[in-house]
């Protein structure tokens, strides 16, 4: 089948168009830029820069279709890279995605389902960056960890650590001269300093881990990006989504309605003064890490390591800005599990750059395709498929759908389990024996629940049964 034009797209007719889930691999609309001319470095095993960020929901690029945002340089990557257009998490909370991203595995297999649990011994050495380390790799990590407590961090198993635990509270600090600092520009300078302790001799991958746009729970201001970005998007009205209408959140169940995410929303979203407050906070973060990965990839080229050295762009769970009237992440909606995802190789062909893919890619994938790039086989606990397949611009075999769990212990957020197809969703809350069932195609804004409407249950029954054995493939039996 021909693959449609998109040439003469805006952004807001492309994020329509591969929200339909249109073509496999296509040239990115709206995300341009001038490819690299660098030679493919033979025989040499690639450097690798892993970014995650913390929060960030899927349609916060520019390249994504967000007319608003500005992102020039995550939108480079993508222009030169290979962006994913359905990429998602397994489980949409900090600790437990971050865990599945390092192992490649579901919640249900690495067990680690809270802020304090760390790996164990045996799991942190099948992690993909001391899998790294021990073929000949100089391994780093800046930034929010968010795996177990600070004091069983993987400190001395690392040839360089940045690590900070818990939230690496605050944003706002001051440098040895008093002088202000954001938290990002922190991680951007912990960075450079790491490439600059590199050598071409010896291949290195560093994964940084920001913090942004997570919010400062503690802080009433919720979002706190730098002060230097306080202007950017001043002048600018962020349109309200169709789903904050309250019918939408009236239409929940009450333990929806009583949950932790309506509590939080009150804080950020409640009012049309809360909402442009916290939505152009939210973007003004995502901007401060795209000025970091400005910064490094011009170390990158000051140091000559540009030519050799993969980047990788995801985050770690979406986020709600008012939709269902909710806040937060956790649950199965679109926001909340859907993230970006880019992979930029510059040793790849110029046929291969800026291509869009349209399967879904998980968190869990990027473990094994990190070990894949460095010539290693993910070992065969690894859950996650390498996106290698992907990045040729073939078509390919590959999952048709995918299962989804949060079982993270809270008084007011229900646990959930779900299935996600190119054309349905069904969820269940297991605390509270209720299913959701959501036509994506009629209703990509899961808005009118199907599962007791008679003329989907035949549907609804194979999605349950589908559900099923994939929980039993997450649990490893």
């Amino acid at each position: 089948m021909d693959q449609p034009n998109t040439e003469n797209l805006n952004r807001r007719q492309f994020v329509k168009l591969i929200a339909g889930g249109a073509a496999a691999a296509m040239p990115i609309a709206g995300c341009r830029g001038e490819l690299l001319t660098s030679k493919k470095a033979e025989g040499k095993p690639p450097n690798i820069i892993f970014l995650l960020t913390d929060d960030q929901r899927w349609d916060t690029l520019g390249c994504m279709g967000n007319p608003i945002i500005q992102t020039p340089n995550m939108d480079d990557l993508a222009a030169n890279g290979v962006l994913f257009t359905h990429a998602f998490v397994t489980t949409s909370i900090c600790a437990c995605s971050r865990a599945s991203i390092l192992s490649g595995q579901y919640v249900r297999r690495h067990g680690i389902n809270n802020f304090s649990t760390s790996f164990s011994e045996q799991a942190l050495a099948q992690t993909y960056p001391l899998l790294l380390r021990s073929a000949g790799y100089r391994i780093g990590c800046v930034g929010k960890h968010g795996v177990g407590r600070g004091s069983d961090f993987p400190v001395d198993k690392y040839d360089v650590w940045f690590g900070c635990p818990g939230q690496c509270s605050p944003y706002e600090r001051k440098d040895k001269d008093g002088s202000y600092k954001h938290l990002t520009q922190i991680f951007g300078e912990q960075t450079i300093e790491f490439l600059q302790g590199c050598s071409k001799n010896k291949p290195f991958c560093l994964s940084v881990n920001f913090k942004a746009p997570h919010v400062q729970d503690s802080d009433p201001r919720q979002f706190i990006p730098d002060r230097a970005y306080k202007d950017l998007y001043k002048d600018v009205t962020i349109p309200t989504p169709e789903t904050a209408d309250p019918r939408y959140f009236d239409a929940l169940p009450e333990f929806l309605r009583t949950s932790e995410a309506r509590r939080r929303w009150n804080k950020r979203f409640s009012t049309p003064e809360k909402f442009q407050e916290s939505v152009k906070n939210y973007y003004r973060l995502i901007y401060g890490v795209d000025v970091v990965i400005g910064k490094v990839r011009a170390e990158l080229e000051r140091l000559n390591l540009a030519d050799n050295t993969i980047i990788i762009l995801i985050g770690d769970n979406g986020f709600y800005l008012g939709e269902h009237g909710l806040a937060g992440k956790w649950f199965p909606h679109e926001e909340s599990i859907r993230v970006p995802l880019v992979v930029f190789d510059p040793r790849a062909p110029e046929k291969l750059r800026g291509l869009t893919r349209d399967e879904f890619a998980l968190n869990i994938d990027i473990a094994p395709t990190i070990l894949q790039f460095a010539g290693l086989n993910p070992p065969p606990q690894m859950q996650g498929q390498s996106l290698l397949p992907l990045l040729t611009g073939k078509r390919t075999k590959w999952r048709s759908d995918f299962f989804y769990e949060h079982l993270f212990a809270h008084r007011i957020i229900p646990k959930t389990e779900a299935l996600r197809t190119p054309r349905f969703k069904y969820a269940r809350y297991i605390d509270f024996d209720y299913e959701e069932l959501y036509d994506l195609k009629s209703d990509p804004q899961e808005t009118q629940n199907l599962a007791k409407d008679q003329k989907y249950r035949q549907t609804l029954i194979s999605l349950r049964k589908r559900c099923n054995d994939l929980l039993r493939k997450a649990k490893g039996t």
